[in-house]
């Protein structure tokens, strides 16, 4: 259990089954009161071997069906729900989440184990029509899904459990061995999760757990035995990654900045509330908040008025305090940063219509108007409760600037125009458009991933299970 304290247990290594102190140390900052809250066990090199090792000598010796991990990941989701008091306690302290998001992160975490589980019990290849060629007759041919062996899974700290669970539950739905690497930000909700696993049957060594930093990824993608890494970060540390996996198979969830568009014709009532909340939810940490609100000047002037009164009224602060909506960010350090940017944007003719001053890792919300793209508020990813208001006349004038960045994660447009929604879903380059609802817009089930720097692959459970699989051919002539 939890300590009703602002204590939280040690993050201890998960390796070969038990688990055990690491090498060396490290602490976990309660993210608003910027104190140790929990002490990381810190692995040797040798550690990180024995770990990769024993998770392929068990995914080699252990075949568990396609029921029985079905069940395991079942029994898994009902044992995170039944600690969701605990799990939000955690997320408040060492992520900083308010309540709402903290419990969100944990009923969206629950989801993504079921719908894994289902892809557990339904992996099936296809028939393949040999008898369509000439000269095949007789022959049968049909695929196989396949797991690949072992995956590596690189978290952030931003969602520290539902983003280990699309990377953990849908690589063991579909056969394989895990070594989770969660953020040193937040290591306790991965921690909570494995043994939730432990607890549900999974069998120990298909799953460990090692903390680290940069070192410690580096002494992972130098172990031959991990066959496929899926990493959420930052657009430079996935460079990296993938030339250092070589021919090994990745899935990259990169960097953003996110786009909403609201065109002349938008339902209002309906998007600002949308809005907002995609905006300053998380803090802002969440790589499709809205960063950059594209206003059509027709609407520009309600637009901005509403928005200044629903965001000046957002309360922030500690996220123990029921009332709070937006909480710290993950560290001073950052808060800092998204401060000296804001001061930036502002000396170079930018307006802040809604903000006030940093207090620790707290950055109230902020709202911005006069940004361009020369500013790093305009062209580098904020993560952090700051939305800049941009006019513009044209639809194609929106695209265009949505396009002109390097990433392309997911964009959303409020309209009642049918032709225009459907050419932004064409011509936008990202991974997502949703229409009549926010670039933050994710339900759990759905295909997720970017295009350009923003990565490639696609997490959502029925999605990912195919990434972390391979299609064997099979023919059988009688």
């Amino acid at each position: 259990m939890i300590s009703p304290s602002l204590t939280l247990p040690d993050a201890r290594l998960l390796i070969a089954g038990r688990w055990v102190e690491g090498v060396g140390r490290r602490s976990a900052l309660d993210k608003y009161r910027l104190q140790p809250c929990t002490t990381i066990h810190l692995p040797a090199r040798e550690q990180v071997r024995e770990a990769v090792a024993a998770a392929d000598a068990e995914f080699r010796a252990c075949v568990l069906t396609p029921h029985e991990r079905g069940a395991i990941l079942d029994r898994a989701a009902a044992l995170l729900e039944q600690r969701s008091e605990e799990l939000v306690r955690v997320l408040q302290i060492e992520v900083g989440f308010p309540a709402s998001d903290g419990l969100g992160e944990v009923r969206r975490c629950v989801q993504t184990f079921r719908l894994s589980a289902e892809e557990a019990r339904n992996l099936r290849g296809d028939m393949v029509p040999l008898e369509g060629a000439p000269q095949q007759t007789g022959r049968l041919g049909f695929t196989l899904r396949v797991p690949l062996g072992v995956v590596c899974a690189i978290t952030p700290f931003n969602a520290p459990l539902n983003t280990v669970a699309h990377k953990v539950a849908p690589a063991l739905a579909a056969g394989n061995a895990v070594v989770l690497k969660p953020s040193t930000h937040t290591p306790t909700a991965a921690c909570m999760m494995a043994e939730a696993l432990l607890a549900a049957g999974l069998p120990p060594r298909l799953l460990s757990v090692i903390h680290g930093g940069a070192e410690i990824a580096g002494w992972l993608l130098d172990e031959p035995l991990l066959r496929f890494f899926a990493f959420t970060g930052s657009t430079e540390v996935g460079a990296e990654i993938q030339r250092r996996a070589g021919l090994r198979r990745t899935q990259m969830e990169l960097g953003s900045i996110a786009f909403t568009i609201v065109a002349d014709d938008a339902d209002l009532e309906r998007a600002l509330p949308k809005i907002v909340s995609a905006a300053y939810r998380k803090a802002g940490q969440v790589c499709t908040s809205i960063q950059l609100l594209l206003v059509q000047r027709g609407v520009l002037t309600p637009v901005q008025r509403r928005l200044s009164e629903m965001v000046g009224a957002l309360p922030y602060g500690d996220p123990l305090d029921a009332k709070t909506v937006v909480g710290p960010v993950v560290s001073e350090a950052e808060a800092r940063r998204i401060e000296q940017w804001i001061i930036d944007a502002v000396a170079r003719g930018a307006q802040r219509v809604v903000g006030g001053a940093r207090v620790g890792a707290v950055i109230p919300p902020t709202l911005l108007t006069g940004v361009d793209a020369s500013m790093s508020i305009g062209c580098q990813e904020v993560f952090g409760p700051v939305m800049a208001l941009q006019p513009y006349d044209t639809l194609d004038e929106a695209i265009a600037r949505v396009n002109a960045t390097p990433f392309g994660l997911a964009t959303g447009l409020f309209t009642n125009r049918i032709n225009d929604a459907l050419r932004a879903a064409r011509q936008l380059q990202v991974g997502g458009v949703h229409i009549n609802e926010t670039s933050s817009s994710r339900v759990d089930v759905m295909p997720y991933g970017g295009s350009k720097d923003s990565g490639f692959g696609r997490e959502g459970p029925h999605h990912a299970v195919r990434e972390m699989s391979e299609e064997r051919m099979v023919t059988l002539l009688a």
